[in-house]
């Protein structure tokens, strides 16, 4: 009789992961040692991706026609190629919207409605929808601490609790934005919707910012109330991000939603008077270009995985994390610690939902987790431990922006305070133990067999019906 053939596993198929992570982890810690400011992101990482497929290239077998044939099946799948456009799209609005001057608006509308004892607890605010509406922690912070520091300052409140309030903020927003890379890595690496990942997140990350909130606000009081300079700003700046949020959330297409959003912003830029025709489209080829270096590593990548999968390095990873997985539950935590080992290694969130989505993706069909799930813990737990290493950019950021002001501090002294991550990591292990996120799917469940047609189920029937066909043939010949 015809026997079955299986994928036979191989470990060191996954050495250009682990030659990509020793690059770009080695680098970084040996120009940290020598005092190089951002240390971690002077190597760049789409460069040592490249070293990383190269070897991939290497280790492969057949014709180089045929490796190059894989690599290209890889980088070109429809996945690959939506998350791509929704970077550029992504990149142009945040640009257009920053460059017309909705940016400062809406920094400058928090702060004016925020009362002068609730500043820690109102930058936390402030700081959390600008990440929602930007999709950019890194933006967010780069804006908003300087302002923090200053009033910190005036105010005699702790700087590191100002920090903490205004980093933790901006790792809210970007964790459940609708155009974070991130976002967009994790539901498009798990072919699932951001609104639909958005609500699975939001049970999570809600309860996590409203105890960070309640803590800012009782330890985050001022000595004595500073006095607030008047700040000026335009409303109708404010609405694209609006735009964009609420569009998103009523389940339009991405696509779409993106480019109402830079239109709309461009528009407001025209009639302000604060953005021409050509700084419009100057801006969205910057914003363009200032995806570049995810649009490239997610490409790489993907080539890179094709090959590393045809190697069988996918099927080994997978055997060995069955031991560690029993069942639906343990397949979580198997998630979330692939892709918090990932960003510990790669001091970036987006980069370690790249490496870890298609894996992750795998892991879930094995397990028959809801991709939403899966998406969801992708972004948590790369989130949680972004915000809690301290030679992640977040922080770096954050504590370089203090010498302006005379402060010297380190990012580790910023680590304690960041109550919105310690939150998001124990309410994301909680939910995996007591499934109250889940009820964001209960309306709409998922069905296996119609959504993964090429998984193991659909696998496991068409290796029925051949087993029942060849029978019957057999049958046929006696």
């Amino acid at each position: 009789m015809k026997q079955n053939k299986q994928k036979i596993g191989n470990g060191w198929a996954l050495l250009p992961f682990a030659v990509f992570v020793a690059i770009y982890l080695g680098a970084g810690l040996i120009l940290q040692h020598q005092g190089v400011e951002m240390a971690f992101y002077q190597f760049p990482s789409v460069t040592a991706m490249f070293i990383a497929v190269l070897l991939a290239f290497a280790m492969s077998k057949g014709s180089m026609t045929e490796r190059f044939r894989t690599f290209a099946n890889g980088a070109g799948q429809e996945d690959v190629l939506t998350m791509l456009v929704i970077y550029l799209l992504a990149g142009a609005f945040s640009a257009v919207a920053s460059k017309m001057g909705g940016l400062d608006a809406t920094i400058n509308l928090g702060l004016s409605h925020v009362p002068v004892q609730f500043l820690v607890a109102g930058m936390f605010l402030i700081s959390a929808f600008m990440g929602t509406a930007t999709g950019s922690s890194m933006g967010t912070i780069s804006a908003i601490v300087p302002i923090a520091v200053g009033v910190a300052d005036k105010s005699g409140l702790s700087v590191p609790l100002m920090l903490g309030a205004c980093v933790g903020g901006a790792m809210f927003g970007d964790n459940l934005s609708m155009i974070s890379d991130t976002t967009i890595a994790a539901t498009r690496s798990q072919n699932c919707e951001m609104r639909d990942k958005f609500r699975v997140n939001f049970y999570i990350a809600l309860p996590a910012a409203l105890i960070s909130l309640i803590l800012f606000l009782f330890l985050g009081r001022p000595d004595s109330a500073p006095v607030m300079e008047s700040l000026d700003y335009n409303l109708i700046k404010v609405l694209p991000y609006l735009l964009v949020l609420v569009l998103a959330l009523a389940g339009m297409n991405v696509f779409l939603v993106l480019t109402i959003g830079i239109f709309s912003a461009g528009l407001v830029g025209f009639f302000s008077h604060s953005l021409t025709i050509f700084e419009f489209a100057q801006s969205v080829w910057n914003g363009f270009t200032g995806m570049n270096e995810v649009f490239f590593l997610t490409l790489l990548c993907a080539g890179m995985s094709a090959l590393i999968t045809k190697n069988g390095g996918i099927v080994w990873l997978i055997d060995k994390l069955r031991h560690m997985m029993k069942g639906h539950k343990s397949a979580q935590v198997g998630v979330a610690t692939l892709v918090s080992l990932a960003d510990c290694a790669t001091a970036n969130n987006t980069v370690a939902i790249v490496l870890s989505g298609g894996i992750a993706k795998d892991i879930s069909r094995e397990y028959k987790i809801d991709p939403r799930r899966t998406a969801s813990l992708l972004d948590i737990f790369a989130c949680v431990f972004q915000g809690l290493i301290p030679y992640g950019a977040q922080l770096l950021v954050a504590a370089s922006l203090t010498n302006q002001y005379g402060v010297t501090l380190a990012p580790i002294d910023i680590i304690p305070n960041m109550w919105y991550c310690w939150a998001l990591a124990l309410f994301g292990i909680l939910s995996i133990y007591v499934p109250f996120a889940d009820r964001a799917c209960r309306k709409n469940p998922w069905n296996w067999e119609y959504d993964c047609p090429e998984s193991e189920v659909a696998a496991k029937k068409t290796e029925m019906e051949a087993e029942a066909a060849e029978q019957q043939a057999l049958e046929e010949t006696v």
